[in-house]
């Protein structure tokens, strides 16, 4: 097997040096965007020129197959119609609006799973002080796997796809902030590379059966949470446009076809890795403020018992979630504080300049990277009052974001947790709701403490795939005696 992946890694670097030598240093050219207003004058109001990933960056690189086919994914795939295919597919089957309130049976037992699983911890004697972070991936993973695969999915399989999954973003990680894209340094990172590579191995021999079984019509039988199409059902119905040069995407026939294995198997990945990584970075960061925090912590368990002694049965839904304001106001101003991701890649191609920032700058004959770094974005002293303050009230009613929403709208980009203008993260709607229904379960059923009351939380960020606290949360959990 190591034979195997060494001769594919060279195969591969081969292909890699065939590619321009000014492809390269032209990529070396990086230039950041940290604040609102540039960030709004090159998504917004120039969206177009924005629409793409650089296409030499190590993901789509690594996503080109040995014969030169690309099996990207809706994120790195070139703006046109291949990539209208893709998203189209996944707003319409999974993430439309209307589709949303049916996730709340699913949501409601994993977040249940969880409260379980921490208070049979607890019972067990094995000490109130927790390091939550694996056992909230586990259930968000669970959720994630279950939306993607359908009920059907064994547990022993939904384990070896977390743990695959876990090891490609922490080597994903590792490479992001020292990978520019170049040829020099692909060749320094051939060891890294090498991993990742044998990780897309351990997908492939992974994900393929659990896609086939989907293929029998005996599988189709049952939607998974009595409503929801599994999204792999909805890929393999799909048909996407054949190759087409045409920069602006137009197709001049209406040739199909369907997705190769290779293709679903990345389509996949990324559901099950954006999916889950975005949630449970956004949980811990917000449960790590709540123990800084224990006022703002008080507020919202008491706006979550009131709404659920409001609600027959006591029963949290998504229409429940909406009637709770400080809720929603603290998820978003953690998001603010720490988005789920630490950058947004986009590459600018065509001839003269492009607006970056406030200046024009000389786009090279292979494109120009630029970098929205979100966190900065989120904390422009500029745009915000006291901006590394963690301050939900903020969000509520009166306050200086009101009416700011996870995703921005055309006159004004103040935060993009989750991206903003044509390539925005299509999953956030559904992000939100997981996290609102985890955070409501954890802070209504436990109390969230500092380890010890001379420490403090430590908050420092760590920047790899996912924007993740450097030292994993370590809380003094203690159940609550219910009002209820």
């Amino acid at each position: 097997m190591e034979v195997l992946l060494a001769v594919l890694l060279l195969l591969s670097v081969a292909i890699l040096l065939q590619q321009s030598t000014r492809r390269s240093r032209a990529q070396t050219a990086l230039h950041k965007v940290v604040d609102t207003a540039a960030a709004h004058r090159a998504l917004n109001e120039k969206a177009s020129a924005f629409s793409n990933r650089p296409v030499a960056i190590f993901p789509v690189v690594l996503a080109t197959g040995l014969h030169g086919e690309r099996n990207e994914n809706i994120t790195t795939v070139k703006y046109g119609a291949h990539w209208r295919a893709l998203r189209c597919n996944l707003m319409a089957k999974s993430l439309h609006p209307s589709r949303l309130a049916s996730l709340a049976p699913m949501q409601r037992e994993a977040s249940r799973a969880l409260v379980a699983d921490l208070s049979s911890l607890l019972l067990a004697g094995e000490g109130e002080v927790v390091v939550a972070r694996n056992r909230i991936n586990a259930a968000v993973f669970g959720l994630v796997a279950r939306l993607c695969f359908g009920d059907g999915v064994d547990a022993r399989d939904v384990r070896a796809m977390e743990l695959v999954i876990q090891d490609f973003i922490i080597s994903m990680g590792e490479l992001n902030p020292v990978f520019d894209g170049t040829m020099l340094c692909k060749v320094m990172n051939w060891r890294r590379l090498g991993r990742l590579f044998a990780f897309l191995a351990r997908q492939t021999k992974l994900f393929l059966p659990l896609i086939n079984a989907r293929r029998r019509p005996e599988s189709r039988a049952c939607t998974a949470g009595g409503g929801v199409e599994p999204y792999v059902d909805s890929l393999l119905d799909l048909r996407v446009p054949e190759p087409d040069d045409d920069a602006s995407g137009k197709q001049g026939n209406d040739a199909r076809r369907e997705l190769r294995d290779d293709e679903l198997v990345s389509l996949v990945s990324e559901f099950l890795g954006a999916g889950s990584g975005s949630v449970v970075a956004s949980l811990e960061w917000t449960l790590a403020h709540l123990v800084e925090q224990p006022d703002v912590q008080e507020k919202l368990r008491q706006e979550i018992i009131d709404c659920q002694k409001s609600n027959i049965g006591g029963v949290i839904s998504s229409k429940t979630l909406r009637g709770m304001p400080y809720l929603h106001a603290v998820v978003m101003e953690s998001l603010r504080m720490h988005p789920p991701v630490p950058f947004i890649l986009r590459g600018v191609h065509g001839e003269g300049a492009a607006a970056v920032g406030a200046t024009m700058t000389a786009v090279p004959a292979d494109g120009l990277r630029v970098q929205f770094v979100v966190g900065d974005i989120g904390r422009d002293g500029k745009t915000w009052t006291d901006p590394d303050e963690f301050r939900p009230e903020r969000f509520l009613a009166g306050g200086e974001a009101e009416g700011i929403g996870p995703t921005p709208g055309p006159k004004e980009i103040r935060m993009m947790p989750f991206g903003a203008a044509h390539r925005h993260c299509p999953g956030s709607s559904q992000a939100m709701l997981h996290i609102k229904f985890f955070l409501a379960a954890l802070v209504h059923e436990f109390e969230w403490a500092s380890p010890a009351e001379d420490c403090s939380v430590d908050l420092t960020e760590l920047d790899g795939f996912f924007k993740v606290m450097k030292k994993p949360l370590s809380a003094r959990v203690t159940q609550r005696t219910q009002d209820m």
